[in-house]
């Protein structure tokens, strides 16, 4: 009998291979390296990693923030991606968070958290949740600078 699964019966954001993913995405009024700039200053890091020493942002390296976030950065390419293990103190195991900024034009740009290997459907609207707010802090901070 051909298939194994009903589609019917498929959880928001369950995948085979990862678990519970989200993506959430926004596209702003700013250049992919304004972009980069702000995501990567103590301002921007604080949004989505928590307050850490400063970061030279290359392959390997860890981080640990006051609020709980640790990490290691596994793919840096400048205005464009960070891929990275992310995890909150109490979770047990660390998820795969991928920050991709896309344009095609040079004031315009978007920029995408995907996350993946979490845990529950309530880690992942949790996150969903934190990423939409992330995105509304950094559109807050680009539309008043």
């Amino acid at each position: 009998m051909g298939s194994k699964s009903s589609t019917s019966n498929k959880v928001v954001g369950l995948t085979a291979s990862t678990g519970f993913q989200v993506g959430v995405r926004r596209t702003l009024p700013i250049s992919p390296e304004l972009a980069w700039a702000y995501l990567t200053s103590a301002e921007g890091l604080k949004m989505w990693i928590g307050s850490v020493s400063p970061l030279s942002f290359h392959v390997g390296e860890t981080f640990q923030s006051t609020e709980g976030i640790s990490g290691q950065f596994r793919v840096v390419k400048p205005y464009q991606q960070l891929r990275l293990r992310w995890e909150k103190r109490e979770w047990g195991e660390p998820s795969t968070l991928q920050i991709r900024l896309l344009s095609n034009h040079p004031d315009k740009t978007t920029i995408s958290f995907h996350q993946e290997r979490l845990d529950s459907p309530f880690t992942r609207e949790q996150m969903k949740l934190h990423w939409e707010g992330v995105l509304a802090a950094i559109r807050e901070h680009i539309t008043h600078r």
